[in-house]
C-alpha cells in the first residue's frame, strides 16, 4: 500500500477544487455567442482546470509559512462542509447558464440549447479537468532527469512561442515550421473552381499569372462572382464583365514584387479605365469576402475592377499571431502601388476611385496603409476589425463624449462612421451631420468577438461592457478578470456560425456601407433595395466564369 503521503498526492485539492469551481461557474455565464453544453463544457472546464492548478500552487506557496496537519477527522468534515457548498454553485451556474443561453439565442435568432445537451457541459469539463490534471501529474512522477528534459523542452517551445508573437523581422520559428504543414491545403480547388476562361480574371490563359500560381483561395476568387442576368437587373444597367486580378505566393514570396505583378495584370486587362478600383487584403489563407465583392460588382453593374494578394498559408487564427508583419505589407505594398498607378495617369484622363477594403485580418492589413484617417482619398470599408488594428483603436480611443465603443461617434461624424447590425443595418447614415467625400466606414457587431478580443480583457474591465451592451448583448453580461478572457477567445471559434448582422458575420450590410462611401451616379436607397433583393434571390456565385 502506498504510503499515506501518495496518497495525499493524488486525491482531490480543497483549495485548487473551490478556485476550479469558482472559475468554471462563472464561465458559465453568457457573452457574445451562444454556446452547446460541450461549447460550454470545454470553456468550463479549462477554466475549472486553471484554477485548480492555481489553488495548488497558492496551497503550497503558503505552506512555507503556514503548517497544518489536520486529523483524518477534520478532514472528512472540512470535505463535507465544501461539497456543501460547491455543489450548490454548481447547480446555480448550470441553471443561470442555461437560462442565459437560450436568451443569448434568441436574441441572436439560433436555436438554443436543450436541457439534456446543456448537461453534457458537466462530463465534458470535468473530463477535460482530469486529462489536464494527470499530463501535469504524470510529468511531476517522472524521474528526475526526465522530468527535467521535458520540462526544458516546454520552456524552449514556449520561448520559442513568445518570440514568434513578438513581431522581430526575420525572427518567426514558428511560422517557419507551420508553413510547410498548410502548404499542402493550399493545393487544388474550393467549391467546384475552375480555371477562367475570360481575359479579364487573373490565372486564365491570357493572364501574365499562372492558375498554379494562384493558391486555393486565389483560385476560388477569380473563377466565381455574379452572373451577367443579375449584374444587369441589380444595376438597372447592360452589364459589363468585373476584373478580378490576384496574386498569390506561387507567383513571389515578396510582397513588393506581388504588388508590381498586380499593377501590370490591372494594365493588361484594362482596369484603369474603369470607375472604380477596389484594393482588397484577403484573410490568412488568402480568401476573399465574396460578398462584400459581389456586392460592389452588383451595384455598378460590374464596372469594377478588384485586386487582392495572398500573402500567407496559416489560418485566420494562426495569421492573427504570427503574421502581423506580413498582412500589414500586403495591405500597404498592394494599395500604395496600385494608387500611384493611378496618379501617374496621364493629364486629363479620367481616374477611376481607389477605394479599400478589408473584413478581419483583412481590416487589420488593409488599414496599415493609413497612419490617419484622413489619408483615405477615394474611400473605405473596413469590415470586423481585430482589436489590435492601430488606426481603429486610436479613432475609437479618441471617440466623441458620450459615445459608446461599440457605436462611437469620432468628429461627429464628418470623415468616419460605425454601423452594423441587422436591426440597425443604415446607422452609417447618421449622426445627421454633413459627410463629405471621402468617406470611410467601419461595421462593427456589438456581438463580435473579433472585434472586442484583446490580451486587456485579461486584467481590466473594457469600455464596451462598462458602457451600455449593444442591441445583441444581453445586458447581464458582466466582465470577470481571467474568466471573460477565455469566454472571448473561444467566442472566436464559433463567431461565423450565428445569422448575419450578429458576431462576424457581415453577410448584405456591406451593401449598405458601399453605397455610402462610393455610390454609382444617380443612386437611391430603391436602387440599394433592388440589389439586395438580387442577393437575397442566391445562387451569385459562379464558379469557372
Amino acid at each position: 500500500m502506498p504510503p499515506p503521503s501518495a496518497r495525499r498526492r493524488r486525491s482531490l485539492h480543497p483549495l485548487g477544487l473551490t478556485l476550479g469551481v469558482g472559475l468554471a461557474a462563472l464561465g458559465c455565464a453568457p457573452t457574445l455567442i451562444p454556446r452547446t453544453g460541450v461549447f460550454q463544457g470545454l470553456v468550463s472546464g479549462v477554466l475549472l482546470a486553471a484554477g485548480y492548478l492555481l489553488g495548488v500552487a497558492l496551497a503550497r506557496l503558503g505552506r512555507r509559512w503556514w503548517r497544518v496537519s489536520p486529523s483524518p477527522v477534520a478532514r472528512a468534515v472540512g470535505w463535507v462542509l465544501l461539497a456543501m457548498v460547491l455543489v450548490p454553485v454548481v447547480v446555480l451556474a448550470m441553471v443561470s447558464g442555461y437560462r442565459g443561453q437560450v436568451a443569448q439565442a434568441a436574441l441572436l435568432g439560433v436555436r438554443a440549447p436543450t436541457v439534456p445537451d446543456w448537461l453534457l457541459a458537466v462530463p465534458v469539463a470535468l473530463g477535460v479537468l482530469v486529462l489536464l490534471v494527470a499530463i501535469v501529474r504524470g510529468v511531476r512522477a517522472l524521474p528526475r532527469w526526465p522530468r527535467r528534459v521535458v520540462v526544458g523542452l516546454g520552456v524552449v517551445v514556449l520561448a520559442l512561442a513568445l518570440v514568434s508573437v513578438a513581431g522581430i523581422p526575420g525572427v518567426n520559428p514558428a511560422r517557419a515550421a507551420l508553413d510547410p504543414a498548410f502548404a499542402v491545403q493550399d493545393e487544388g480547388t474550393f467549391g467546384g473552381a475552375t480555371q477562367p476562361t475570360s481575359p479579364l480574371r487573373s490565372g486564365s490563359p491570357a493572364s501574365l499569372l499562372s492558375w498554379r500560381s494562384l493558391g486555393r483561395g486565389g483560385r476560388t476568387f477569380v473563377s466565381s462572382g455574379p452572373t451577367p442576368t443579375a449584374l444587369a437587373e441589380a444595376s438597372g444597367r447592360p452589364a459589363v464583365e468585373p476584373i478580378r486580378v490576384y496574386v498569390g505566393l506561387g507567383s513571389s514570396d515578396d510582397a513588393a514584387e506581388r504588388a508590381r505583378l498586380a499593377v501590370d495584370e490591372l494594365r493588361r486587362t484594362g482596369a484603369f479605365d474603369r470607375p472604380v478600383i477596389a484594393v482588397l487584403t484577403t484573410t490568412g489563407t488568402g480568401f476573399v469576402d465574396a460578398e462584400a465583392v459581389d456586392a460592389l460588382e452588383l451595384a455598378w453593374g460590374g464596372d469594377t475592377a478588384v485586386v487582392t494578394s495572398q500573402y500567407s498559408l496559416l489560418p485566420s487564427a494562426l495569421s492573427l499571431l504570427l503574421d502581423g508583419d506580413r498582412v500589414t505589407a500586403a495591405g500597404t505594398t498592394m494599395y500604395d502601388a496600385v494608387r500611384a498607378a493611378v496618379d501617374a495617369l496621364p493629364p486629363g484622363r479620367p481616374r477611376p476611385r481607389v477605394v479599400v477594403f478589408g473584413e478581419s485580418l483583412g481590416a487589420l492589413g488593409s488599414q496599415a496603409a493609413f497612419s490617419d484617417v484622413g489619408e483615405v482619398r477615394d474611400g473605405a470599408l473596413w469590415n470586423g476589425p481585430p482589436n489590435s488594428s492601430p488606426l481603429w483603436r486610436s479613432l475609437v480611443a479618441g471617440r466623441d463624449p458620450g459615445t459608446p465603443e461599440v457605436r462611437p461617434v469620432v468628429g461627429n461624424g464628418r470623415q468616419v462612421r460605425f454601423g452594423g447590425g441587422s436591426a440597425t443595418p443604415f446607422l452609417t447614415t447618421s449622426p445627421p451631420a454633413p459627410w463629405p467625400a471621402p468617406r470611410t466606414v467601419y461595421l462593427q457587431h456589438p456581438s463580435d468577438p473579433v472585434v472586442w478580443w484583446s490580451p486587456r480583457l485579461l486584467l481590466a474591465r473594457p469600455d464596451w461592457l462598462a458602457e451600455p451592451r449593444g442591441d445583441d448583448v444581453l445586458p447581464t453580461v458582466r466582465w470577470y478578470p481571467l474568466v471573460t478572457f477565455w469566454q472571448v477567445t473561444m467566442d472566436m471559434i464559433r463567431a461565423q456560425e450565428v445569422p448575419f448582422g450578429h458576431g462576424h458575420n457581415y453577410g448584405p450590410e456591406s451593401l449598405d456601407a458601399w453605397m455610402d462611401i462610393v455610390p454609382p451616379p444617380g443612386w437611391t436607397s430603391a436602387d440599394t433595395a433592388r440589389v439586395h433583393a438580387v442577393q437575397e434571390a442566391g445562387g451569385l456565385p459562379t464558379p469557372g466564369a
